[in-house]
C-alpha cells in the first residue's frame, strides 16, 4: 500500500535541496575553488540518501544478528562492501584513487572491539547516527556530539594516561622529528601514534601477493577478490550456517523430507537476495565512493594541489591549518574526524590549545566548519538523509528520554576512543579500508563484531535486570 506523503514534506525536501544548491552557486560565484568543497557537499548528500534508503547501520546489523538472530542487515553490509570493492578498485586501477592504506597491527582489532561495544550501547554506528539525525532522531544527535567531544578531548589528553606509555613509544615518538609546535611527549595519543602506530607496516592484499595497487590485476584480483570477496563469502557462509540454516532445513524437511547440497546453495542465495534494499543502497554507495575519489583527484590536478589546505590558504583562510599546511581532506567518504574538528575548532576559540597535538596540529587541522570540505560532506549527508526520510514519510522529531540519552553519551564515548585508536570508524576503518584491500580493515571489522557481541550481552543483562526490578515492585492480588 502506497503511503501518501504530506505536501509539507515535499516542500521541506525542496527547501533542503534548494539550500545546498544555493550554497554551491553562491560560493562558486565567489571563487572557482569552492567547487572543491561543493564536490564534497553533493557526494555527502548522495551518501545520506543511500544510507537512509538502505537503513544502513552497522550497530543495527550486529544487534539484530546477536540479539534476535536476524541476519538481513549483516548480509546487506557484506554485499555492499563487495560492490564497493569493485567500483573503488576500478578507480584504483586507473591511478586516480585518493585512498591511503593504514598501519596494520593488533591495535586495529582492539580499537574495533571498543568501537563495537560503543555502537551497540548507542544504538547506532557513526554513519548510522548521522543519517538518523537527518530523520529527526535526537538520540542520534547526542551520539554524534558524544563521539565528537570524546575525540577532541582524548587526542589532547596526557596527565595520568602518560604513566601507561611504554618507554619505547615515548623514545620512538621523540625521534620522529616533529616540529616544536607539536608537544609529542605530552599526550598519550601522540605517543601512541608516533611511537607505535606509525612504526607498523602498511600493506594491502595486492602488495602482500606481489602486485601493485594501481594495476588492474592488483586492484581487482589482489584487493577486490582475495582481500574482499573471499573473506566476505566466508562470513556470509558462517552467517548462513549458524543463523539461517536451521530454520531453512526445518522448512524443507517438512516439504520434501530431505535437504541436498543444492538446496543449501539455494538457501544461501535466498539469504543474499533477502537484503535487496540494503544491497541496492550499497551499490549506489559504492558507485558514489568510487566516483568521489575520481572527482577529487581530478580537482586536485586541476588546481595543482595535493590537499585542500592549500586551497584554503589561497582563499585567505589560514586559521586552523596544520603545521604541515594541511587540513582533513580524505578524498572519499569518511566520518568522525570532521565532526571532531567542529568541537576542536570551538574549543580553540574558547581558549583551549588544540593545535599542539598530532591529530589536529600536525595532520587534520581545525579550520572553520564554514570552509572545511569534509564538514560540508557531513552536513550534506544529514540533509540527504532528511530529504529521503521526508519523501518516504519517515521523518519525525524524536526527543531522547533520560535513559536513552545516557546510553547515547556512553556509547559515543566508547566509539570516540575506538575511532581515534583505529584512525577511523566503521566507515573509515572498516568499510572503505576493507573494500580497498587494506589489511587493517578486516582486523577492525573482526574486533567490531566481537565488541558488538559483548555489547549485546551487556545490554541484554542490563535490560533483564531492569525488568526484574520493575516486576519485583508490582503487587499482584490473586
Amino acid at each position: 500500500m502506497e503511503i501518501a506523503i504530506p505536501r509539507k514534506n515535499i516542500i521541506w525536501a525542496y527547501i533542503i535541496v534548494g539550500f545546498f544548491g544555493l550554497v554551491s552557486v553562491v560560493t562558486l560565484a565567489i571563487h572557482e575553488y569552492y567547487i572543491y568543497l561543493s564536490a564534497y557537499l553533493w557526494f555527502g548528500f548522495i551518501y545520506g540518501m543511500c544510507l537512509q534508503y538502505g537503513r544502513f547501520c552497522f550497530a543495527s546489523a550486529f544487534r539484530d544478528l546477536f540479539a534476535v538472530g536476524v541476519p538481513r542487515m549483516v548480509v546487506g553490509i557484506m554485499i555492499a562492501t563487495l560492490l564497493f570493492a569493485i567500483t573503488s578498485n576500478l578507480v584504483a586501477a586507473t591511478g586516480w584513487s585518493t585512498f591511503h592504506a593504514a598501519p596494520v597491527s593488533i591495535h586495529s582489532a582492539i580499537a574495533g572491539l571498543i568501537f563495537g561495544i560503543g555502537m551497540v550501547f548507542a544504538g547506532g554506528c557513526a554513519s548510522g547516527s548521522l543519517y538518523k539525525t537527518g530523520e529527526g532522531n535526537g538520540v542520534s544527535l547526542l551520539v554524534i556530539l558524544s563521539i565528537s567531544v570524546t575525540q577532541s578531548l582524548f587526542v589532547d589528553w596526557g596527565g595520568i594516561l602518560n604513566k601507561f606509555v611504554p618507554a619505547s613509544w615515548h623514545e620512538s615518538a621523540l625521534q620522529k622529528g616533529l616540529p616544536d609546535s607539536i608537544n609529542v611527549g605530552d599526550g598519550w595519543v601522540d605517543q601512541y601514534l608516533a611511537g607505535y602506530v606509525w612504526n607498523q607496516p602498511v600493506k594491502t592484499y595486492a602488495q602482500s601477493l606481489g602486485m601493485q595497487d594501481d594495476t588492474l590485476t592488483g586492484a581487482m584480483l589482489g584487493n577486490a577478490f582475495a582481500g574482499v570477496f573471499v573473506p566476505a563469502v566466508i562470513i556470509l557462509a558462517i552467517v548462513y550456517f549458524f543463523w539461517v540454516r536451521k530454520n531453512y532445513m526445518k522448512k524443507l524437511q517438512a516439504e520434501k523430507g530431505v535437504v541436498t547440497f543444492r538446496d543449501h546453495l539455494a538457501g544461501f542465495w535466498g539469504m543474499v537476495m533477502a537484503s535487496k534494499r540494503t544491497s541496492l543502497a550499497g551499490l549506489f554507495l559504492g558507485i558514489a565512493c568510487g566516483l568521489q575519489m575520481f572527482v577529487i583527484e581530478g580537482l586536485r590536478m586541476k588546481f595543482g594541489v595535493k590537499n585542500a589546505g592549500t586551497i584554503l590558504e589561497r582563499l585567505g583562510h589560514d586559521f586552523g591549518i596544520s603545521a604541515k599546511g594541511t587540513v582533513f581532506d580524505p578524498g572519499y567518504w569518511y566520518v568522525t574526524t570532521q565532526e571532531a574538528q567542529w568541537v576542536g575548532w570551538t574549543f580553540q576559540k574558547l581558549g583551549m590549545n588544540n593545535m599542539d597535538n598530532i591529530y589536529f596540529g600536525w595532520v587534520n587541522g581545525i579550520p572553520s566548519p564554514a570552509i572545511n570540505p569534509a564538514d560540508w560532506m557531513s552536513v550534506a549527508l544529514i540533509g540527504g538523509a532528511a530529504v529521503m526520510a521526508l519523501l518516504h514519510g519517515e521523518f519525525k522529531f524524536k526527543a531522547p528520554t533520560r535513559e536513552l540519552a545516557f546510553w547515547a553519551i556512553l556509547g559515543g564515548f566508547f566509539m570516540g576512543i575506538g575511532s581515534r585508536l583505529a584512525l577511523g570508524c566503521n566507515v573509515g576503518a572498516f568499510f572503505v579500508r576493507t573494500a580497498m584491500g587494506d589489511m587493517s580493515g578486516w582486523l577492525f571489522g573482526l574486533g567490531m563484531i566481537g565488541g558488538a557481541f559483548i555489547g549485546v550481552k551487556i545490554f541484554n543483562w542490563y535490560t533483564e535486570r531492569q525488568m526484574a526490578k520493575e516486576m519485583a515492585g508490582l503487587d499482584f492480588d490473586l
